[in-house]
């Protein structure tokens, strides 16, 4: 996808230990409605990234988070851990995943750009967490250029906190992907995109795939969820 001059795409996946320890609690709330639902991913113990529960048992992110951000393999998806509403080092559920459903699209090279537009994946939690507990985040298929939208993740320097991004905007669509004016950084990577259009409920729109400048100006790209997203549920069973 080219929009503008692209300086510079970079994945966010974090690489290093995730230091801040998740235990399950009520957490705290913030002001964005579903925030629970986002939460931060362990992985190996060696990375984080972010993800969004969608199911009880199906959490989203971005598929370049399950490879090695040194060597470039697949990571054991067993090795993974979802801590759903984190905040201040508590969580509002904790579980381990079982495994992993990336997008039959998405072929991943090492040290090379991110594939915007297929750069999604499931995961499987070993046990699903209760709608009582987390309610799952809701989804807008067709985001549009100039469409509101917001972003909540953990990065590197947020790691036991979310970081909610806005406001900000659509700058651009092209077939399954988009551009947002919203600025992010490493350990963002799988958050969602929400819209926030006319003041109702924000509903996910996109997952975030890394960080880019268009000429001066620093961006992020995202897939959006049209059919991708249904292909992935449909092979989680």
């Amino acid at each position: 996808m080219r929009v503008g001059i692209w300086l510079a795409v970079i994945m966010l996946c974090f690489g290093g230990s995730a230091t801040a320890q998740a235990t399950q609690s009520s957490g705290q709330s913030v002001a964005v409605p579903g925030w629970e639902a986002v939460g931060r991913l362990n992985i190996s113990g060696r990375s984080m990234c972010t993800g969004a529960l969608i199911a009880p048992d199906l959490v989203l992110t971005a598929a370049h988070c399950l490879y090695d951000v040194h060597t470039g393999r697949a990571v054991d998806a067993r090795k993974i851990e979802f801590a759903s509403g984190l905040n201040e080092g508590t969580a509002k559920a904790v579980r381990r995943v079982s495994r992993a459903i990336i997008s039959d699209e998405y072929v991943h090279h090492k040290g090379k750009d991110v594939q915007i537009g297929a750069d999604l994946a499931l995961l499987v939690l070993e046990t699903p967490i209760s709608r009582n507990v987390v309610r799952p985040l809701a989804t807008e298929k067709r985001p549009a250029q100039g469409d509101s939208v917001l972003i909540i993740s953990y990065t590197k320097f947020s790691s036991g906190k979310q970081i909610v991004a806005q406001p900000c905007y659509i700058l651009a669509r092209k077939h399954d992907s988009v551009v947002t004016s919203c600025q992010v950084e490493f350990g963002a990577s799988g958050a969602p995109v929400f819209a926030v259009q006319g003041g109702g409920q924000p509903r996910r729109v996109s997952v975030i795939s890394s960080k880019a400048a268009m000429g001066n100006r620093q961006v992020s790209l995202g897939t959006v969820l049209d059919r991708a997203l249904e292909r992935l549920i449909a092979r989680a069973g």
